[in-house]
């Protein structure tokens, strides 16, 4: 029986070894791999797991900071039929304790910052002593095997295993509004298509080169190597632990970049360096600059476009789950300000629907339906949840838009009420049971509040307990209390006291976190 006949990405780069064996395919700024050592690398990784215990559609997880073998380890479950499942390096413990067990992983490929804090809760993992593989310079540590020696024991030969489009290739854990990580399962074939659709719209040239800046365990990478890679340009991986924005100048005049994506706190921060510093470096190759994850304000715009002068700008629109969905295109960056911008080529159109399931006329608030190729499969071992995101072959992350008269989309409410600071997800029900553990607070909401340098900044707005008097010092008290409970890019950056009449709910009690970001200011005010 004929399986699916999408190629993934192994088959890709085995076609790339062929045809293009010495020509750079990936590299970071100390390591270096054409296509066809980085095709035998991957090809052994995956006879590597394989040989572990892990094979087709076994799952394994991955914790480091950007760094070039990520691309190994990503095209290597496409040629052996393994799930990644990649971690966020900003996570606690226990998150990561969570997401291993949930997805039922069975190996661990740790990098060397972040072995101490793997090895307070291995006792609670359930992964085989010797699937643990280390990542880093230096000598493995105890109980590890070295990711180096890991490859150099198996086959660069391809293995023999027939990976289909329709088989999943990541796990992608997102916060969840209830405090737990969804696994998002996307497949072979959702990534292909989102690659395809990608070289379609923007017009990747295989003289092209990518850098990927935001961190590698981030769909946002994931969806930016691929097509890059598809078309034979070489993509970078930028691995600073820390974004340092001259260095970020240096790295594009250096290596000839041509495309990046990054977040405008991103651009802000290289922006505000000054004039002779900026003058240094020679930025004329980069002819494309991607916008994401938040929203981006005219003067930042301005600036961009002054300073990149041979660049198109562009802002995306889309989630983990459904894949890019639209696109502000360069001629329209100043037309359209606020937009998301319309559908991009290869999409059906966008639903924008009442709670009752109709669409609405154009310039009325609904919530955004989308039908993508590159749509995921499923949340891993959550159907309800997976039905709840779907109206048949439509899906909606919960963002409420309009649509106006020339047919462009403007967001209203992004995925209920997430925060995004400096291009972090962060959803406020997390944050608000932690404070909510101080016992000086008797009813909490947390929203994101304007921030020049963060796109949002988390802010508390607490009601206490009778006999707690608000202050100053009550304020920091509370910060400190969620320090070492949830990740820092998390914890509040400020705390309002207000009383409890002055709280805006619904008719049931509910909060409505809309009227406190109106109160204490919105993107659409700026």
């Amino acid at each position: 029986m004929r399986g699916n006949r999408w190629m993934h990405m192994g088959t890709v780069l085995k076609m790339h070894a062929i045809n293009y064996p010495d020509k750079l395919g990936c590299q970071d700024k100390h390591k270096r791999f054409s296509f066809k050592e980085w095709n035998e690398r991957s090809c052994r990784l995956a006879n590597a797991l394989t040989s572990r215990g892990i094979e087709y559609q076994d799952r394994f997880a991955i914790l480091a900071y950007n760094r070039v073998e990520w691309l190994d380890i990503y095209i290597s479950c496409a040629k052996g039929g393994q799930i990644m499942v990649p971690l966020m390096f900003r996570l606690t413990p226990p998150d990561f304790e969570y997401i291993i067990t949930h997805s039922e992983s069975t190996a661990f490929i740790v990098e060397a910052p972040f072995v101490e804090a793997v090895n307070r809760i291995r006792h609670n993992l359930s992964i085989p002593p010797e699937n643990y593989i280390y990542l880093g310079e230096g000598e493995a540590p105890d109980g590890y095997m070295h990711y180096e020696d890991f490859l150099a024991s198996a086959s660069p030969e391809e293995p023999d295993v027939t990976v289909q489009g329709n088989d999943a290739w990541t796990f992608m854990y997102t916060s969840g509004t209830t405090g737990r990580p969804k696994g998002v399962v996307r497949n072979h074939e959702s990534y292909i298509a989102e690659y395809l659709l990608d070289i379609v719209n923007m017009a990747v040239l295989p003289t092209d080169k990518a850098l990927l800046v935001m961190p590698m365990c981030h769909v946002n990478s994931i969806f930016y190597f691929g097509p890059y890679t598809m078309v034979g340009a070489p993509v970078m991986v930028y691995n600073m632990a820390t974004f340092d924005p001259e260095d970020m100048l240096k790295t594009f005049s250096e290596y000839h970049i041509t495309f990046t994506s990054l977040v405008p706190t991103h651009y802000i921060m290289m922006l505000a360096l000054p004039d002779e510093v900026k003058q240094q470096y020679d930025v004329s190759t980069i002819r494309q600059l991607l916008i994401s994850s938040a929203p981006a304000r005219k003067d930042l715009k301005v600036a961009i476009m002054g300073y990149f002068r041979n660049a198109e700008l562009w802002e995306a629109y889309g989630s983990t789950e459904a894949g890019l969905v639209t696109l502000l295109r360069p001629e329209d960056q100043f037309k359209k300000l606020g937009s998301i911008g319309k559908e991009i080529f290869g999409i059906d159109r966008i639903k924008i629907l009442d709670e009752d399931g109709n669409e609405v006329p154009d310039g009325a608030v609904g919530e955004l339906y989308s039908r993508t190729p590159q749509v995921f499969t499923e949340y891993w071992k959550e159907p309800e949840k997976t039905r709840e995101v779907f109206r048949g072959e439509w899906f909606s992350a919960g963002d409420m838009c309009t649509r106006d008269e020339d047919g462009y989309y403007y967001l209203v409410d992004r995925k209920a009420n997430m925060i995004i600071t400096g291009g972090e997800n962060v959803y406020p029900s997390e944050v608000e049971n932690c404070v909510g553990g101080h016992e000086a607070v008797r009813d909490v909401a947390v929203i994101g509040v304007p921030d020049a340098r963060w796109g949002e900044a988390i802010k508390a707005v607490v009601v206490l307990h009778d006999g707690y008097e608000p202050s100053d010092q009550l304020a920091q008290e509370i910060m400190t209390f969620c320090k070492g409970r949830i990740a820092g890019y998390k914890r509040p950056k400020s705390v309002d006291f207000i009383e409890d009449e002055a709280m805006p709910r619904t008719g049931t009690g509910k909060i409505v976190h809309r009227m406190l970001r109106e109160r204490y200011g919105s993107w659409s005010d700026a």
